[in-house]
């Protein structure tokens, strides 16, 4: 079954199918049919149906749902490990302790959470009124999720959703579906109503296309590129919908000359390798000040060629392979252009036993400049590229000539520093001294073309909320005071001049 529509697993509806394949070997894990126009039409109407009573649930009634979610996520962990790894090419060890344990610590954050929905304190604002403010459900939400976090991305978008008392028509990727489904049944399982949640398994040309003008979504939330973020706000506009993107990202690593140069080059090979670089905030553009700049590339290259590529179903694999063979052959042709202006290291198909999937070995990429494509384009794959520079003005500079802004990180001991760094660097999200590592309680998200709006954290709820004001008069008078500035006391009476 591919679709899941008001709380059942069902077929698709255009008789179209594509093969989920393993991107380690190739081989297909399952055929899904594809949704269609009927069946967007009957996801939307099922989560619009669901929404008032899901909405007026009591939060502790939607926090006791999510706890059970998050025990029976726990439950079945080595399951969503597995099928995880399968689809997106993941290292098993990657799923099992990353993607599967932060997305049920997710559930178990917004189970808190849902708790936790605060507005103004009630008060008088004008001597006659007292005023209220109630933070409400926005109605359904339709989300689009990526391919290269597929679990984790379908948790966060579809948690805080619903935490609020929203109802969601989710679209994963066509091409890595399979976790996005099997979470909302075991939601569904846990006790959530059938069609607060439901999953659409279909092209974005078709049913994310629909789904991004359906008369009956009133948000949109996407995750991706910042080409096609660019199309869900054109098609917001026409219905005036709640938008919330989190888009591309080229992050900046910068490493000043004071930094801890061993600590400096294992948080680049981490940062930048994580699920081999197919991550938005993976270090990507390593910003080095030129008297660590060659000891830096030594050392990043050495733990490079040390990282163990293979199957991914081995716990001493290290890295995985791409998604898939067209992406395989896209990064490789960046990588091949930039050796007619850059230095480099590493890099290529790896032949043999892996021919099979979709892998690409680490690259480092040196002494690509500012304007070079390697370094302003993103990869998305597990490609750093090297840069130098003399002073902390130049090296802010470099950080921020992107038209992204999601995610950065400084290296550095001083304090001064690393306060500036964090202060003037624009991204949303800046680490001091490591990369990458997130939380449930901080919020994530960009600004500049990396989008706006936060997954994760409170600050997420405040996404899928609309503030209502509530004002009640406190006089009884039938004649206020202000009714004076519209009209007198004998117009009324049809005495007027």
């Amino acid at each position: 079954m591919s679709q899941f529509i008001n709380g059942k697993l069902v077929e698709g509806t255009t008789g179209e199918t594509v093969d989920v394949k393993d991107p380690s070997n190739g081989q297909t894990i399952r055929t899904i049919t594809l949704a269609g126009s009927d069946d967007v039409n009957a996801a939307v109407q099922a989560a619009k149906d669901a929404f008032p009573a899901w909405s007026r649930a009591t939060p502790a009634e939607r926090s006791a749902v999510l706890t059970k979610f998050a025990a029976l996520m726990e439950e079945r962990a080595e399951e969503f490990a597995q099928l995880e790894s399968r689809q997106a090419g993941k290292p098993i060890r990657l799923t099992r302790e990353f993607d599967v344990p932060g997305t049920i610590d997710n559930i178990a954050f917004f189970a808190g959470a849902a708790r936790n929905l605060e507005g103004k304190a009630t008060g008088e604002y004008s001597p006659d009124h007292t005023s209220s403010i109630r933070r409400e459900a926005i109605g359904v939400i339709g989300s689009i999720s990526p391919w290269n976090y597929p679990l984790q991305m379908a948790a966060w978008k579809i948690l805080p959703a619903i935490a609020a008392g929203n109802t969601i028509v989710l679209k994963p990727a066509e091409i890595t579906p399979l976790t996005s489904l099997l979470f909302a049944e075991v939601a569904t399982e846990a006790g959530v109503p059938d069609g607060v949640i439901n999953v659409l398994t279909g092209r974005g040309s078709t049913v994310g296309a629909e789904l991004l003008r359906h008369p009956d979504v009133d948000m949109l939330s996407f995750t991706g590129s910042t080409v096609v973020g660019r199309t869900v706000l054109e098609a917001a506009a026409t219905t005036a919908k709640r938008v919330h993107l989190e888009l591309g990202g080229k992050a900046p690593f910068v490493v000043f000359d004071d930094a801890d140069l061993e600590a400096a080059i294992h948080g680049a090979v981490a940062g930048s390798l994580i699920n081999t670089g197919q991550d938005c905030t993976a270090a990507t553009r390593a910003i080095v000040h030129s008297s660590l700049y060659e000891k830096f590339i030594e050392g990043v290259a050495g733990l490079y060629a040390k990282v163990k590529l293979g199957p991914t179903q081995d716990p001493a694999t290290d890295l995985g392979p791409l998604v898939s063979r067209k992406h395989q052959e896209t990064v490789a042709g960046m990588v091949e252009r930039a050796r007619a202006y850059a230095r480099v290291i590493g890099g290529g198909v790896p032949d043999g036993d892996l021919a099979s999937g979709s892998y690409y070995r680490p690259t480092l990429v040196a002494d690509a400049t500012p304007d070079s494509e390697i370094f302003r384009d993103e990869v998305f794959g597990p490609v750093l590229t090297v840069t130098p520079f003399e002073t902390d003005d130049e090296a802010i500079t470099l950080a921020n000539d992107t038209p992204y802004g999601l995610a950065a990180s400084a290296w550095t001991k001083d304090v001064y520093r690393a306060l500036r760094a964090t202060r003037e660097i624009r991204a949303g999200a800046v680490w001091v001294n490591d990369h990458i590592p997130i939380i449930s309680e901080m919020p994530h998200g960009g600004m500049k073309q990396s989008g706006f709006g936060k997954d994760m954290s409170t600050y997420s709820l405040d996404e899928y909320t609309v503030v209502k004001h509530v004002m009640f008069d406190l006089t009884g008078a039938q004649a206020k005071d202000w009714h004076r500035t519209i009209f007198t006391l004998n117009e009324l009476n049809g005495k007027g001049q």
